[in-house]
């Protein structure tokens, strides 16, 4: 073609493109004419339709996500907040965590193992651009049905892929959680979270400043894997009628990646960098418009300089490629040299693809036709904003009506002894171990804690001690029946897991799980646990630093449950005071902290032993939380408890059997006054953990307590090689044991 591209579109206005099935709408389609002031080249229309996703955009949520800024707590410890790839806080003596969670949902569902491994490479490209070294990885998931069928598909090459990548790239797996729920058949969750460490002074941010700066596109080759992969699969209703979209799933190589870190880490060492961004969704078409919008200037770029696998490549797939292990670096012009021999030394592929310009434009230039000239903050920020309609559904109020506590509960000590072992052997509570064995969780030797610990802990500072932990929660359950509570029992449960282990929570980073935003009841329960989520931080300090957002999670009409995941992160002084969750030696004492009340409205006996949802979800009293958490913390500095526990899903007995199968020690259990034994051993009520207390610490620890306004029951002691719960039933280790540890292998082995 002769004629410039650009100035070909402006003289041929009624040539037809492909704008729906690029997944734009036809007033989206029309915006974009309206900004260019005619019609988009090829190459555009490309950019904006991945841009444009509601993967990329946000389009459906932003107008609710403001709220995390407009309701954020002061919080001396944020550094980087929300807009760039990943959030970063101050946790003390000159060190920065940056961390963030994020979905790989519907790519994981087509292929598994690539959608999951991919997962987890993106996390921690994002972890690498802010300047970080990654330290760690987490991985919360969501299946169907345990016995279900394309369960057995999917999770095992789920766990294969985090597993195979991570390990890989030399990175502990620390935290996570998996849970079964029928919602998730066709549209499981995979939400992967990584953590990073730096010096403050090593922050670097995505944007393109300095006139003349170099664009330098480095790392694997671009290929035809992940074509508007997550931008288009996270955008979209899965639908069986519809083709397989497998092509679109990334192909992800750690071992690329793994070069890829030590080589960006050598460059930022020798601060040969002005700005950088990773090449996850929307790929180029992401990294040059976020860059040069995010910059003081425009930028040119020269697409036939790309490393392609695959010389057939239209520019317009270039553009929208999602090929993994890719980075995009701006670099001063007699810096230029350096960086690319250290990416030689790393075997790292490296081009020069660009420069920034004096201009304000985006400029993208093909067999030296110009192919893109558009503003590029109109393709990174300037996105469809909607307002969805949202109710509350009809059904809502039938639903909480359905009150769990009206179930039948066991009659005797022997029913309550069997509904017991059929809740701690049911897949959602049972050991996932069979997962996290396929998980190196100790690597590079600073890992202090690991699942199945209430949280992850990572030593930053060998001299010091000086750590951080890392806890991922979400009950889409409790969210179904409620979700302003829902969310902020997620936030809470978050919190106090942290807590138990004796880190001081900072700050958190969330992924909001939900269906189609175009339904007003997917969309009312969106806003509901976005208000609740705000709220919840606002009360308990700790300021939104990231996250993100995941919509069109159904099968056709049927959505997911609503499933906020927050992850809270903690700091703590010196891992060598932290607490474990294990009952390691007999005789100390068990205390339960907090009140337990009647709630057992999606609760996990309510699951199990009736298969019911409905009613309310447990109450939240923030305030307590927060308490509760400064007690846990105290305790744990001072040495006065050797072990905690926070008692979420599947309550106290939940916990108490956690704790013995950890440590080798039964437990004898009293039933408090006031309380019957089924409700002190299934009730979900939050605020509450059970810790276990030197019998030479008894007396300075309950003087804490009651000083505090704690409520601390004495409920037994760490004994034996049993559970007993005095005048209803023993339970030995072994039994439950094998009730706990055989079931999740006995399904996927």
């Amino acid at each position: 073609m002769s004629l410039d591209t650009v100035k070909h579109a402006e003289q041929t206005p009624d040539v037809e493109l492909p704008w729906k099935e690029l997944g734009l709408k036809e007033d989206e389609y029309a915006r974009v004419r309206e900004i260019l002031g005619r019609r988009p080249t090829g190459a555009e229309l490309a950019m904006y339709s991945v841009m444009w996703s509601e993967h990329c955009s946000y389009k459906s949520s932003k107008v609710h996500l403001k709220q995390f800024g407009e309701k954020a707590p002061q919080s001396d410890a944020m550094l980087v907040g929300i807009g760039e790839n990943a959030g970063v806080v101050d946790v003390g003596e000159g060190y920065a965590v940056t961390f963030k969670v994020e979905s790989h949902n519907h790519p994981s569902y087509v292929e598994p193992y690539q959608g999951a491994a991919t997962g987890v490479g993106g996390i921690v490209r994002d972890i690498i651009a802010m300047g970080a070294r990654p330290v760690a990885v987490v991985d919360p998931l969501r299946m169907g049905a345990a016995d279900h069928p394309d369960t057995k598909r999917v999770l095992p090459g789920v766990v294969a892929g985090i597993g195979g990548y991570g390990n890989c790239l030399g990175l502990p797996n620390i935290g996570g959680e998996l849970v079964f729920d029928a919602c998730y058949q066709g549209n499981p969750l995979v939400n992967a979270g990584a953590i990073g460490v730096m010096r403050h002074e090593d922050i670097h941010l995505a944007k393109a400043s300095g006139t003349g700066n170099k664009v330098i596109l480095y790392g694997a080759r671009t290929g035809g894997d992940g074509i508007g992969g997550a931008s288009i699969l996270a955008s979209e209703t899965f639908d069986a009628t519809k083709p397989s979209k497998r092509p679109a799933v990334q192909v992800g190589d750690p071992f690329q990646e793994k070069l890829l870190i030590e080589c960006t880490l050598e460059a930022f060492a020798e601060q040969l960098v002005v700005g950088i961004q990773d090449l996850g969704a929307a790929g180029l078409s992401c990294a040059t418009s976020e860059l040069a919008s995010n910059g003081s200037g425009g930028m040119r770029v020269e697409l036939d300089d790309v490393p392609l696998r695959d010389s057939t490549l239209s520019p317009e797939e270039i553009l929208m490629s999602e090929s993994q292990e890719r980075m995009c670096a701006v670099v001063e012009p007699d810096k230029v040299e350096r960086f690319l021999a250290i990416c030689e030394k790393w075997d790292v592929i490296a081009t020069v693809v660009g420069e920034v310009t004096d201009g304000t434009r985006l400029e993208i230039f093909w067999h030296g036709e110009k192919i893109v000239d558009v503003d590029p903050r109109t393709v990174a920020h300037d996105g469809p904003v909607y307002e969805r309609p949202y109710a509350r559904p009809d059904w809502q109020d039938a639903l909480q009506a359905d009150d769990a506590g009206e179930l039948a509960r066991p009659a005797d000590g022997d029913a309550l002894r069997a509904q017991v072992l059929q809740v701690v052997g049911s897949p959602n509570q049972a050991s996932k171990a069979w997962v996290t064995d396929q998980y190196d969780r100790f690597v590079q030797g600073n890992t202090v804690l690991a699942q199945p610990e209430d949280s992850g802990m990572i030593r930053i500072n060998e001299e010091t001690g000086l750590g951080v932990a890392l806890a991922t929660d979400g009950n889409g359950r409790f969210a179904k029946l409620d979700p302003y509570t829902g969310a902020q029992l997620a936030l809470a449960e978050s919190y106090r897991n942290v807590a138990a282990t004796g880190a001081r929570p900072l700050a958190i980073s969330d992924c909001l799980n939900f269906g189609s935003p175009e339904d007003p009841d997917v969309m009312w329960q969106f806003a509901e646990a976005i208000r609740g989520l705000a709220d919840g931080c606002l009360e308990l300090g700790t300021p939104v630093t990231g996250g993100n957002v995941s919509l069109y999670n159904q099968t056709g009409e049927a959505a997911i449950h609503p499933t906020p995941v927050v992850a809270v992160l903690g700091v703590i002084d010196d891992v060598a005071r932290r607490t474990p969750i294990a009952f390691r030696e007999s005789g100390q004492l068990l205390y339960l902290l907090g009140d337990t009340r009647q709630e057992f409205g999606g609760s996990a006996w309510s699951d199990v032993v009736h298969g019911h949802l409905g009613g309310l979800p447990p109450k939240v009293d923030l305030g307590r939380e927060q308490l509760l958490a400064e007690i846990l913390i105290s305790a744990s500095r001072d040495g006065m408890i050797d072990a905690a526990h926070d008692l979420s899903d599947g309550g106290l007995v939940q916990a108490v059997t956690e704790s013995c199968l950890r440590g080798g020690n039964g437990a004898r259990l009293v039933v408090p006054d006031g309380l019957d034994a089924f409700t002190l051993l299934f009730s979900e009520s939050a605020g509450r953990a059970v810790v276990a207390v030197p019998r030479s610490e008894e007396l300075r620890f309950t003087d804490m307590c009651g000083a505090r306004g704690l409520p601390a029951t004495r409920i037994g002691v760490v004994d034996g090689d049993a559970v007993e719960v005095q005048g209803e039933f023993t339970l030995s280790l072994a039994e439950l044991r094998s009730a706990h540890q055989e079931t999740v292998p006995s399904l996927f082995a």
